[in-house]
């Protein structure tokens, strides 16, 4: 093996948390190297959340021009050519990778592409060996299936290989009603398949507020979509059209056929042994070892990663004290089928395990100007308040354009803005932001337009 240059630090992996860390760490003149086997962007920009979102503003765009007539535009003979979406969404993701290896090249940051392993001083990289008084571990995550769903590529898929499929299947089964399930669902139902989503929790997104689910399978009811919610899979028999797939709910068994089953269940990060365990700096047991992402779980977010990597790096360089680490309640989650889904802080149900008294504040968007106005009314926002403080403990949000708006959220729980902070705050009108403060208004028992 033959030695090259020595780093400060080495990242192994290329994905949002690894090239900000990269990136982070040359600005703090840490001399860097990335190792990246793929592409630079990682899952996210390559495989995941880039491409994914291509696709899903295409499927928004769709929609809105299918439902113009009732707003008096009307387009004759409108179909969907699913291949050029699915072709333009790699056009993007080729731009994402292009753009973050420019960013290395501008930041002086050295890009090996190959596998690395970790060996005794630094990394092993195609047959070289670099040499770092730092790594970083940001290799990711993989997508995770169940026994008997063996993934083929052709009749059963994750994620991966529905982003580069070009054909629109007939109908789907969606196992898994988190955000990789729901945004499917949405996509393929927009085009025009028949989409079943099995969930064996009792709501859609588990794990966040569950009237944020319960809203969503309302919407998704409106757009054809079945949802079977406390419904979990049992088996799958391939046959010349598709599939059946067996899953158990409450009333007992059922058998769904479709021509594709897509696997969505949740991640498992890249190593034999779960997720690996570090300290609130990212510090793992191991001196100079630092991990970061979904591979120390369990947030699984391409900001959380890219924070997590700040973090990190920034310890490296002596500018952060032991325990400056993320606080994951202040890190939001977003969910980009239609209608929307963002959150950030607390859920009632963990702010009450916490001690807090509660006030809480709703208010729908079918009751706000601007989201009559553009025709977007599905939805609410929710804000959890502190009885005794008035504190913003958490917001969550579902409705058009929320994923944007979850910005404002997340700095008033950054800055421990009370609720009348929020109401002091004037809110352009009309926008779909005044919900915010109309929901912060109604948990003071101030509501004006509900």
């Amino acid at each position: 093996m033959t030695d090259a240059a020595d780093y400060d630090l080495i990242v192994l992996g290329a994905g949002p948390g690894g090239y900000v860390a990269a990136i982070r760490a040359a600005q703090l003149g840490l001399r860097t190297a990335v190792v990246e086997r793929d592409r630079p962007g990682g899952v996210c920009g390559n495989w995941g959340c880039i491409p994914s979102k291509a696709i899903l503003a295409d499927a928004a765009l769709f929609a809105e021009l299918k439902g113009g007539a009732r707003r008096g535009i009307l387009a004759d003979n409108l179909r969907v050519d699913y291949a050029r979406v699915i072709a333009r969404s790699r056009e993007v993701a080729d731009r994402q990778a292009k753009g973050v290896e420019f960013l290395f090249k501008k930041n002086g940051i050295a890009y090996h592409h190959g596998a690395g392993q970790l060996v005794r001083g630094g990394v092993a990289v195609d047959g070289a060996r670099l040499g770092g008084r730092f790594v970083l571990l940001a290799s990711g995550s993989r997508e995770r299936t169940l026994p008997g769903l063996e993934i083929d590529g052709e009749v059963v898929l994750t994620s991966r290989e529905a982003l580069e499929r070009p054909a629109l299947p007939a109908s789907v089964v969606i196992v898994g009603g988190g955000a990789v399930g729901v945004e499917f669902a949405y996509i393929y139902a927009t085009f025009g398949a028949k989409v079943t989503v099995v969930e064996m929790a009792e709501t859609l997104l588990p794990g966040m507020d569950a009237d944020l689910g319960r809203e969503l399978a309302r919407a998704f009811a409106r757009q054809g979509i079945d949802v079977l919610t406390g419904s979990r899979y049992q088996s799958l028999e391939r046959h010349e059209r598709g599939a059946r797939v067996t899953v158990a709910g409450a009333d007992g068994a059922r058998r769904l056929e479709a021509a594709q089953v897509l696997v969505a269940v949740g991640r498992a990060p890249r190593t034999e042994k779960g997720c690996v365990v570090v300290d609130a700096n990212l510090r793992t047991s191991v001196e100079g070892i630092y991990a970061i992402g979904d591979l120390v779980g369990p947030l699984l977010l391409a900001h959380a990663a890219s924070a997590q990597g700040v973090v990190a790096v920034e310890t490296m360089a002596g500018r952060r004290a032991g325990g400056q680490g993320l606080d994951p309640t202040r890190v939001p989650v977003c969910i980009y089928c239609m209608p929307e889904v963002a959150a950030v802080g607390l859920d009632e149900t963990e702010a009450r395990a916490r001690g807090h008294e509660l006030r809480v504040g709703r208010f729908p968007f079918r009751a706000l100007g601007k989201a009559m106005a553009s025709g977007h009314t599905d939805g609410f926002v929710k804000v959890v308040t502190d009885a005794r403080h008035d504190a913003i403990l958490g917001v969550h949000m579902i409705g058009a354009g929320v994923t944007d708006l979850i910005a404002e959220a997340g700095l008033a729980c950054t800055l421990e803005a009370t609720a009348e902070d929020v109401v002091a705050t004037v809110h352009a009108h009309p926008t779909m932001a005044e919900a915010l403060r109309e929901a912060a208004l109604v948990a003071r028992g101030e509501g004006v337009n509900v």
